[in-house]
């Protein structure tokens, strides 16, 4: 007879908790969310969920993580030497995920979780955020070395430029996201960063 592994059990244990941790979010909001709903859900017990970890909020996060591919994935833009397409390609898969039902109720749950949480904000301020920035800015300084954007051009604004308005649209519900939008976002971007 064959021993069971027990990392594998860990392993099988940890995927079941972070699944059911953003599939209740999806169904009934961030604010019922429960240790013991993820616990009931996933086939753990509590004690299982607090040896990994201390709050539901931050199995959560861990759930946003694993869920959208999170760390360790390729961040970087496509860079087909044409910055318009590449960034209209970017923005219109972020468009898409705001409007798939699923992943809004997870990330406006997240959302609010990051305004009441400093340590949370911070943690996915750098795990996430900051990656995903950093990623833009390199795309950015591509296009700078092939002359397509102004040498002296702000970078950390561009990137405000271009995914600050998308956020709030979405956050506030001001007007529908569209792929439209999403080019019209570029080409206002481009047109401030291009050169002189």
């Amino acid at each position: 007879m064959k021993t069971p592994n027990p990392a594998r059990r860990s392993e099988q244990s940890r995927r079941a908790i972070l699944t059911a941790a953003f599939d209740l979010v999806a169904e009934t909001g961030y604010a019922k969310l429960t240790i013991e709903a993820i616990a009931a859900r996933a086939g753990v017990g509590k004690q299982t969920i607090y040896r990994w970890w201390p709050s539901k909020g931050a199995v959560f996060v861990e759930a946003v993580l694993s869920m959208g591919g999170g760390e360790g994935q390729d961040l970087s833009l496509p860079d087909t030497g044409d910055l318009g397409a590449d960034l209209r390609q970017v923005l219109r898969a972020i468009v898409d995920e705001y409007n798939d039902p699923r992943l809004e109720a997870m990330s406006r749950a997240l959302n609010l979780e990051l305004l009441q949480d400093p340590s949370m904000n911070t943690e996915i301020t750098e795990r996430v955020m900051g990656p995903h920035l950093e990623a833009t800015k390199e795309r950015l300084r591509s296009a700078q070395r092939a002359g397509q954007v102004a040498a002296d051009a702000d970078l950390d604004v561009a990137v405000e430029l271009l995914y600050g308005p998308v956020y709030h649209r979405w956050m506030l519900r001001t007007a529908p996201l569209t792929h439209a939008y999403a080019d019209t976002l570029v080409e206002f971007a481009l047109g401030a960063l291009r050169p002189a």
